[in-house]
């Protein structure tokens, strides 16, 4: 019966396949290879086993890492001025540069061997989260060393005398890294990377090497400007097979010392205003030996391979931290703004209008850091989370984004107007720094997600893919039959349970064990019912379009979405578990999931309504039932959430904790101090409003003590200080104006290793 089938059934497809099916790109082999799945690959299955999400142990400090964020992070961040950083200096002052190298904020990756900190990734996030509170300059320094770059790059692919040499060098700071990627003519698309190195013989401290003249020209490189030790991404050339028979090993990245003869750095961009070391670097005839290539000549060509899987920490744990922050800030911010600003005799927080921002602010709080503590899980688990790490960089960024548009628009002039009192307005400048770099956004999401994704996470779609490439057309086949009759086993599946999920209501849709009961598991089963849905939509795509998927992109971008939803909705499940199930959290968990939904129920009905092919299209309607859902958070559930975080309680404690403790910029001290008397003083306030007397007219007519009397005006001059915004005198502003010694201001380099 096997062979029957073989022979007249899988045959025609497996030829018919190879012709639809356009070969991989070497480009494109690589990115699938690189990483691995996860709770991604669950998702994609269309029934999503809980028992293994909710069984992941959440992440957790140790000791060491718990007293080094409260000693030196927290130290870190009452050193910095934000404003004099952007405004006036350009650049963290020389005194918090040596503070980050005695304390090894450079080395916070780098194993405690080598002398780093051998933080985890959890560790790495909660350090970058916080000095972002208190500077996003600040932050950007410690996230490149700790993300991608030399020090990553070493650990994963170095050689050991590599590591031997560089990590402890990389970990106290003796040599300040950058890495060199971004090229004038190739963003993106890494392939048209203009840079190349060619293989050679030259002198390399006095003795003639084999090794690699370099000429490159790259821009947008984070402390290019102040590194010593420069890592390179360049396309290597070969032309007299000095290394192998290959003429063109391809994307190859190795070490450069910037103080080597043909390396220009030293020029700035200015990132939105946000002054942290970046700018371009070139070099010309600047000569390597082959042994600088990281992890050796036998690495040669293998760059994009190394990239691919070294992403994951910016994409995965640096820019979902700095989101995390800006999330939390903004709905920190909004809350004791709302509450102290009054309009009409009323605090602002108690408009309707106020409230549905201030909901949308508290609930990307909340869903942002329960993403970041999932995906820090999985790293930690020494996942390399490649599909999710991209996942959550336009995710938690796009949050940021949204987050902060709606803080400023609650708080209106007062967060328009700069200076050293406005503490959103330096997260503002940054949402498009975020939005931008390691990979930008608009790519990530309509290139990368699904289309890296589906393939990666499904259960038998690279398996089949693989096997229509075999180069033996007899192994291929037999490879495609066992993986193409277990795909159709596994779609026919899927059909049910969409169908059948859809149909019901997800009533019968499976729910974890602790949850049968409990008010969240109608959550559960609707997730379940999504992820059924999204799982036979990508089948059907992929039947359908075949590898002209890729360059539908509008589409791609909704089934990324799609995915991001399920992602974050799931991991917000899972943060309310490993929280302890804190009953005043759960409007948050409700808000979350029910915008979730309605989401992903207007982006499946847009994604069936563009499907090319129409009766595949029609047969997805029935199936899934795009529009056959609840509604958005009502009125009520949005008012209680806004509450949270604009009244005291024990979920705006939780979700802005460090914005209470030492190292918070001037603007939320006073905003906190003012916050706190609202909230004392509300007792006195309502029986001033029943009485319809001023604090003065009250005193006077004995109504008020003395005590009381001096409560309130302490109250009037703290929100005075907090609705007033900064203005500058024209002697102020030159000061703030460029001269000729910032022009030329040098940074302090590090001194010469012995």
């Amino acid at each position: 019966m096997s062979s029957l089938r073989k022979k007249h059934l899988t045959k025609p497809i497996f030829h018919w396949a190879k012709g639809a099916m356009p070969s991989l790109s070497q480009t494109e082999r690589e990115a699938l290879e690189a990483g691995e799945t996860w709770w991604d690959a669950e998702l994609m299955s269309g029934n999503p086993d809980w028992k293994k999400l909710l069984a992941t142990p959440a992440p957790a400090l140790t000791e060491a890492e718990q007293a080094f964020l409260d000693g030196p992070c927290v130290k870190l961040c009452t050193m910095l001025d934000d404003w004099a950083i952007n405004r006036t200096d350009g650049d963290l002052p020389a005194p918090v540069w040596e503070f980050m190298r005695e304390n090894r904020f450079f080395g916070l990756i780098i194993a405690r061997d080598y002398g780093g900190l051998g933080f985890s990734a959890f560790a790495h996030s909660e350090v970058v989260r916080r000095v972002s509170m208190a500077s996003i300059p600040a932050a950007v320094t410690v996230m490149v060393p700790n993300s991608l770059g030399p020090g990553e790059l070493l650990h994963l692919f170095g050689t050991d005398a590599q590591k031997d040499h560089w990590l402890p060098r990389l970990a106290d700071g003796r040599e300040l890294p950058a890495f060199g990627l971004t090229s004038d003519e190739a963003g993106s698309d890494a392939s048209a990377m203009v840079d190349t190195g060619v293989v050679c013989r030259g002198q390399w401290q006095g003795k003639e090497v084999l090794g690699i003249r370099l000429n490159w020209s790259k821009r947008y490189i984070t402390l290019a400007p102040v590194c010593t030790i420069l890592g390179l991404a360049f396309k290597l050339q070969d032309p007299d097979g000095l290394l192998g028979d290959t003429p063109d090993p391809g994307i190859t990245c190795a070490l450069v010392p910037t103080d080597l003869p043909g390396v220009e750095t030293g020029r700035r961009h200015i990132p939105s205003g946000t002054m942290f070391q970046n700018g371009p670097t070139t070099g010309k005839d600047v000569f390597i030996p082959v042994d600088n290539i990281i992890g050796g000549p036998e690495q040669a060509g293998k760059g994009w391979l190394m990239l691919m899987s070294a992403l994951a920490a910016g994409r995965g744990v640096s820019l979902p931290s700095l989101a995390c922050a800006g999330t939390t800030l903004a709905a920190h911010s909004s809350g004791a703004y709302a509450r102290v600003r009054e309009q009409f005799n009323l605090p602002i927080a108690k408009f309707g209008g106020i409230q549905e921002p201030l909901a949308r602010l508290a609930a990307n709080a909340y869903a942002v850091n329960a993403a970041r503590h999932l995906t820090c899980a999985g790293l930690d688990e020494g996942r390399a989370l490649s599909v999710i790490s991209a996942l959550m960089k336009y995710s938690a960024t796009d949050r940021m984004r949204a987050s902060i548009d709606d803080a400023m628009d609650i708080h209106a002039g007062k967060a328009v107007i700069d200076g050293p009192m406005n503490y959103l307005s330096a997260n503002y400048r940054a949402v498009p720094i975020g939005i931008t770099v390691e990979g930008a956004n608009i790519v990530t999401r309509s290139l990368m997600v699904f289309g890296q994704g589906a393939i990666r996470a499904h259960p038998h779609l690279l398996d089949e893919i693989l096997a229509l490439e075999n180069g033996q057309e007899d192994a291929g086949l037999a490879a495609f039959d066992t993986h193409f009759w277990r795909h159709v086993g596994h779609s026919i599946r899927t059909v049910g349970r969409s169908f059948g999920r859809a149909l019901t209501g997800a009533r019968f849709a499976p729910a974890p064990p602790k949850a049968t009961e409990a008010r969240d598991a109608p959550l559960y089963r609707e997730l379940a019912r999504w992820s059924a849905a999204y799982a036979i939509t990508a089948d059907m795509a992929f039947l359908t379009i075949g590898g002209g998927l890729k360059r539908m992109e509008m589409l791609s971008g909704r089934m990324a979405d799609i995915l991001s939803e399920l992602y974050i909705t799931s991991a917000v499940l899972k943060h309310w578990q490993d929280q302890g199930r804190q009953a005043e959290d759960f409007d948050l968990v409700a808000y979350c999931a029910q915008s979730s939904f309605a989401r992903i129920s207007a982006l499946l009905d847009d994604t069936i309504a563009n499907f090319p092919a129409r009766g595949a299209a029609l047969l997805l309607r029935v199936i899934t039932r795009p529009r056959a859902v609840g509604r958005a958070p009502s009125d009520a559930l949005t008012a209680r959430c806004a509450a949270l975080i604009s009244e005291d309680g024990p979920t705006r404690d939780r979700l802005g904790r460090e914005l209470t403790g030492p190292g918070q910029t001037a603007g939320i001290v006073a905003l906190n101090d003012a916050y706190r008397k609202t909230i004392a003083a509300e007792g006195l306030r309502k029986r001033l409003r029943e009485l319809g007397m001023t604090p003065t007219d009250a005193f006077k007519a004995g109504l008020l003590t003395q005590a009381e009397k001096t409560q309130l005006d302490d109250l009037a001059h703290a929100v005075a200080k907090v609705v007033a915004v900064d203005d500058f005198s024209p002697e102020d502003f030159a000061a703030m104006l460029p001269t000729p010694e910032h022009a030329h201001r040098t940074h302090p380099k590090p001194e010469a290793a012995e």
